[in-house]
């Protein structure tokens, strides 16, 4: 099949990908909600236009409020990101956002997390990564047991794993840049909740197209027919490909059509899986199968070289 024949192509789309993503990750960093950090979140809206963004920050900054983020939220309102305030506070923080010109502004939401929560989220949300990688793990290496030709079963899972840090790498780069460059996305529990649907979603059509090259295996060791690792794996991708480009199709039409219309709260959520879709889409049909058989070839080389290189007389 094309893709095995062209998979260094392939190889090397993901590898600039993910070599993009971590090198965004590593100079930008990923800016953490009040969620994890602990602090408090202020919605202000107000009744049409909202106030000019600079008057607004230039009354804040009379208020020895300390580090802050104020972002637009929607189109008639914004968020303000800041320390844990007190009760007395809160008042003189949205008269701040009281600029000539525009309506009373108004506190739609107020959110406050304490520091050792924030502190605990964030624990819980890298367990709940770690455990989900480790599931993943043990399930691939249950599942293909009882295949050892022509590549070990361990491998599929080693595999498996590396395409879900292809899936999950790319969409925490693309909020590493939209964070550095326009201080908007953050990672929160929706962002958290949105890389285990990817990595739940990416497995399982990893593991349908795997599940297809072990029953080639099989039904070729059963007929006694001779054919290539390259040919079984062409022909499984050939019988999986129509399926899991339909299957992702039709999810990637629900998560754009919230990323357009389900409005300010749900944007960064719907963004990160559909940059999730497509990444794991990629990294099944373009990704997982190629490795397979580039794994196989360099065993098989190696298996030669063993072979080919005389043992020494004593």
């Amino acid at each position: 099949m094309w893709i095995i024949r062209n998979r260094n192509i392939f190889f090397a789309i993901a590898a600039l990908l993910v070599g993009a993503s971590v090198l965004a990750i590593g100079a930008f960093g990923i800016r953490p909600s009040i969620e994890f950090t602990g602090g408090t979140l202020l919605e202000v809206g107000y009744a049409d236009s909202v106030g000019d963004k600079a008057s607004i920050e230039k009354n804040l900054d009379m208020l020895s409020l300390g580090a802050y983020s104020l972002r637009p939220f929607g189109d008639d309102a914004y968020l303000l990101r800041v320390r844990e305030i007190e009760q007395g506070e809160l008042s003189a923080i949205v008269t701040a956002f009281q600029v000539e010109g525009v309506s009373a502004p108004e506190l739609r939401r107020q959110n406050t997390v304490g520091p050792t929560i924030g502190a605990e989220l964030q624990n819980k949300a890298f367990a709940a990564l770690a455990v989900v990688i480790a599931l993943t793990i043990i399930y691939v290496a249950f599942a293909f047991r009882h295949v050892s030709e022509p590549v070990s079963s361990w491998k599929y899972g080693f595999i498996a794993i590396v395409t879900l840090i292809h899936d999950v790498t790319i969409p925490a780069g693309i909020f590493a840049i939209i964070g550095h460059y326009y201080g908007t996305a953050e990672a929160d529990v929706l962002f958290v909740t949105a890389l285990l649907t990817i990595l739940g979603y990416s497995v399982n059509d990893t593991i349908v197209i795997f599940d297809r090259i072990r029953e080639n295996l099989k039904k070729n060791q059963d007929d006694n027919v001779e054919e290539s690792f390259d040919e079984v794996v062409g022909h499984s991708l050939e019988q999986t490909f129509v399926r899991s480009f339909n299957t992702s199709f039709t999810v990637l039409i629900v998560v754009v059509a919230i990323l357009l219309f389900g409005g300010s709260a749900t944007y960064y959520f719907a963004l990160a899986l559909t940059a999730g879709v497509v990444a794991g889409t990629y990294s099944s049909l373009f990704l997982a199968a190629p490795l397979l058989v580039l794994l196989e070839r360099r065993q098989a080389a190696h298996a030669d070289v063993i072979v080919q290189t005389p043992k020494k007389k004593k």
